[in-house]
C-alpha cells in the first residue's frame, strides 16, 4: 500500500500524455517561471496540491479525478478505463458487475 498515491499517479499520466512538468503546470494556469517547480514537487511528493489543482491536472491529463488518488495499479487502470465509457456504458458495466456480485452471495 501506497503512503500517497498521487505523486506517482501525477507523474505517471503525465508521462503516459507525453508532456513535460513545466508544460503541464502552464496548462494547467502555473506561472511560466515556477511551473516546472511546481510539478517536480508534486511528483516528489515534497507538496500535495489542493483538490482544485488535483481537478485541473486530471483534466488536463485526461484521467478522473479519482484515479489520482488510488492506491493500486489494476484500479488506477480500470478507473480510466471506465471514465473513457459513456454514462450508458458505465451503468450497463455496474449492471453487470453488480449481478455477478448477487450471485456470488
Amino acid at each position: 500500500m501506497l503512503d500517497n498515491p498521487i505523486p506517482i499517479r501525477i507523474k505517471a499520466a503525465r508521462k503516459k500524455a507525453n508532456i513535460s512538468q513545466k508544460e503541464l503546470g502552464i496548462r494547467i494556469g502555473m506561472d511560466i517561471n515556477s511551473a516546472s517547480s511546481r510539478m517536480n514537487h508534486y511528483e516528489k511528493g515534497r507538496h500535495t496540491p489542493d483538490i482544485q489543482t488535483l481537478r485541473r491536472i486530471a483534466d488536463e491529463l485526461n484521467v478522473p479525478l479519482a484515479y489520482l488518488f488510488c492506491e493500486s495499479d489494476v484500479v488506477a487502470e480500470l478507473n480510466c478505463i471506465i471514465h473513457q465509457l459513456s454514462e450508458d456504458e458505465q451503468k450497463i458495466l455496474l449492471n453487470s458487475l453488480s449481478c455477478k456480485k448477487g450471485s456470488e452471495d
